[in-house]
C-alpha cells in the first residue's frame, strides 16, 4: 500500500469514527452541549472579538465558526467541525507511527481519537480545545524536526480553538523542543505560540478587571476519579474530567478500568522499549505533572494568589493530552512488532480495542448529543429586538450561565442567548459546582447581580437594560413591558433605559493583534511553498524523525 493510500485509510478511518460518535447529532439542527453552543445566522460583534466585559475564551473560536457559517448553514458547519476533529486526530496520529504498515498505524490513530479524554471533552462541549488536540501529534512532529514553520501551520487548528488548545500544544511544543537537539529555537517556538495567543490574549489582559484568579476554581474544576484509581489514576488512564456529568455511561467500572488500563500500560512499555525519541515522553511528563497540581491541596491555589495568569492551568486534565499522544503512538508500536512476531491478528486487535472498551461513546454519547431545533420563540425575540432602535442591553433570567432548555432534552448547555440576538446580552457567569461557585467574571453581571434577584423595571433601566428574555413560567418582570409571550420564552421591554458607560477592551490594540496573528499564518505558507494538504497528511514521512 502506497503512502497515500495510507494516509487517506487513517483518514477514513476517523471520519467512520466521528460519523459513529456524533451520531444522532448529525441530524438537521444544533448540538447544544456545556460549552458547545453554535447558533444560527451567526453575526460578528464587539463579543466575537472579545471587546466586551466577558473573559475572551471564545475567541478566536467564535470568529472561525462565524465566518464559516456565512458560506454555509450553521447547523452544517457545526457537523464538519466535530467530523473534522477524528479526521485530524486519526490521521495525524497515524501518521507519527515509524512503520509503513497500515494496521500499527490505524491502531494509532483510533486510540487517539476514541479515548475517556476525547469523549469526556465532547461531552463537556468543549470542541475548540479538541480542535487542538486533533492536531497535537503534527504539533510533535514538527516540534521534534526543528521546522518552525511547519509548526505554526500545524499550531493552525490549535490557535482556531483559542486560549485552552493553544495552551496545551504551545507548552508541548516548547518542551519536546527544549529537550531536542535544537535547544536554541525554545524562543522562537515561544515567539510563534505568543504570536498566534494573541486575538485572545491581548483582550484577555485589556479587559476591565484583567485576568481574573479566582482561588475557589481551583478545587472545582481539578481532576476527579472516574475510575477505581482516584484521581491521579483517571489521569493517567486519560480521564479524570472535572464534571462527573460528562463522564460516558459505563466508563470506569471495575473492569473496564482494569483493562483500559492495562492497554495504557502497555503502549507505554511499547514505546519505552522501541520508540526512539525521548522529547514525547517528557512533554507527556510535563502535561501530566500540570494536570495533577490541582489535586494537590492548596498548591495551585497558592499560585494563583501568586500571579492570575496561572489560571489557565486550572481545568488541569486538559493538559493530558500528550500523554493521549504517547499511548497512541505506544500502542502503535506494540502492534508492528506483533506482526513482526506474525501475530497479526492480536495486532488488528490493537485497532479495535479502544472502541470495544469505550462503546458508549458511540451513537452520540448512547444519545446524550443529539440535534435540536432553538424554538420560533426565539427568532421572534430576536426579530423584534433587532428592530428596536432604542439602545439598551439585554438580560436574561433565570440568572444563571447554563440553562436545562426542555427543547434541548434538558441538557445543560451554556445560555445561547449572547449569541443569538443582535445586542450584548448579559448572564451571571458565576459558575456553582456542587457547594462552590466561582465568583462571576463579567463586570456587567456583577453589577447586575443584586438586581436580578428582585428585579424591576426602574432597577434595570438605570442599569441600562432595554430588554429581559425570560424562561416562560419564570417570574415576571414588575413595571415591565410584556412585548412577546410564546411557550418557550417571554420577552419584556423596558422604557426610560438609562445609557450605562461600559469600560470595552480598546479597539487598536486588538485588531494589531490579529494582523500580527494574521501575518505569522501568512508567513509559515508562502514560506513553506507546499501547500497545507501534503503537510498534515505526513508527506515525506519517511523522511522525519523517528519517535
Amino acid at each position: 500500500m502506497t503512502g497515500r493510500m495510507r494516509h487517506l485509510a487513517a483518514a477514513l478511518t476517523g471520519l467512520g469514527l466521528g460519523l459513529a460518535a456524533v451520531g444522532p447529532g448529525l441530524a438537521p439542527g444544533f448540538v447544544l452541549s456545556y460549552d458547545m453552543v453554535f447558533v444560527p445566522d451567526p453575526t460578528f460583534s464587539r463579543m466575537t472579538f472579545g471587546l466586551t466585559g466577558v473573559m475572551p475564551r471564545h475567541v478566536p473560536s467564535d470568529a472561525f465558526v462565524t465566518a464559516l457559517s456565512t458560506v454555509m448553514p450553521a447547523d452544517l458547519a457545526q457537523k464538519l467541525i466535530l467530523l473534522a476533529i477524528f479526521v485530524m486526530a486519526c490521521s495525524a496520529a497515524a501518521s507519527l507511527v515509524p512503520s509503513q504498515r497500515l494496521i500499527p498505524r490505524l491502531a494509532a490513530g483510533v486510540c487517539y481519537a476514541w479515548n475517556p479524554f476525547v469523549a469526556e471533552r465532547l461531552l463537556l462541549g468543549q470542541w475548540a480545545l479538541l480542535l487542538g488536540y486533533a492536531a497535537l501529534p503534527w504539533v510533535v512532529a514538527a516540534a521534534m524536526k526543528g521546522d518552525g514553520r511547519r509548526l505554526v501551520i500545524a499550531l493552525i487548528p490549535a490557535a482556531t480553538g483559542g486560549f485552552a488548545a493553544l495552551a496545551v500544544s504551545g507548552l508541548t511544543a516548547v518542551v519536546i523542543t527544549l529537550c531536542g537537539p535544537r535547544r536554541a529555537d525554545a524562543l522562537k517556538v515561544i515567539g510563534a505560540v505568543g504570536a498566534l495567543s494573541l486575538p485572545w490574549l491581548v483582550p484577555a489582559f485589556l479587559r476591565p478587571g484583567g485576568v481574573p484568579g479566582d482561588g475557589a476554581a481551583v478545587e472545582t474544576f481539578a481532576a476527579r476519579a472516574d475510575t477505581p484509581f482516584g484521581a491521579l489514576g483517571s489521569l493517567f488512564t486519560l480521564g479524570g474530567v472535572w464534571n462527573g456529568e460528562t463522564v460516558p455511561s459505563g466508563y470506569g467500572t471495575p473492569v473496564v478500568a482494569v483493562l483500559w488500563l492495562l492497554v495504557v500500560v502497555g503502549a507505554l512499555i511499547a514505546y519505552g522499549k522501541y520508540g526512539r525519541d525521548r522529547a514525547l515522553p517528557i512533554a507527556a511528563a510535563v502535561g501530566f505533572a500540570i494536570a495533577a497540581l490541582g489535586t494537590v491541596p492548596g498548591l495551585l491555589k497558592g499560585l494563583i494568589d501568586i500571579w492570575s495568569g496561572f489560571s489557565v492551568v486550572r481545568d488541569g486534565q486538559q493538559f493530558v493530552a500528550p500523554l493521549a499522544v504517547l499511548v497512541a503512538v505506544g500502542l502503535g508500536l506494540a502492534a508492528d512488532r506483533l506482526i513482526e512476531a506474525r501475530l497479526g491478528f492480536v495486532a488488528a486487535c490493537a485497532v479495535a480495542v479502544p472502541v470495544i472498551l469505550l462503546p458508549t461513546l458511540a451513537w452520540g454519547a448512547a444519545g446524550a448529543l443529539r440535534a435540536v431545533d432553538y424554538p420560533d420563540d426565539w427568532a421572534r425575540a430576536r426579530k423584534i429586538i433587532a428592530a428596536d432602535s432604542v439602545p439598551g442591553d439585554v438580560a436574561v433570567a433565570p440568572w444563571a450561565a447554563y440553562r436545562s432548555y426542555p427543547w434541548n432534552h434538558g441538557r445543560r448547555v451554556l445560555d445561547p442567548l449572547q449569541r443569538y440576538l443582535p445586542r450584548r446580552v448579559i448572564i451571571n457567569d458565576a459558575v456553582t459546582v456542587g457547594t462552590t461557585t466561582v465568583a462571576a467574571e463579567d463586570p456587567r453581571a456583577v453589577a447586575l447581580d443584586p438586581i436580578m434577584r428582585a428585579p424591576t423595571a426602574e432597577a434595570l433601566a438605570h442599569e441600562g437594560i432595554r430588554y429581559v428574555a425570560v424562561d416562560a413560567g419564570d417570574a415576571a418582570v414588575p413595571g415591565a413591558e410584556e412585548a412577546y409571550r410564546g411557550r418557550d420564552l417571554v420577552l419584556y421591554r423596558i422604557s426610560g433605559t438609562s445609557a450605562v458607560p461600559e469600560k470595552k477592551v480598546p479597539v487598536a490594540p486588538v485588531v494589531t493583534a490579529w494582523i500580527v496573528a494574521v501575518a505569522v499564518i501568512f508567513w509559515s505558507f508562502l514560506a513553506s511553498g507546499p501547500t497545507l494538504v501534503p503537510q498534515l497528511l505526513g508527506r515525506n514521512s519517511s523522511r522525519r524523525r523517528t519517535p
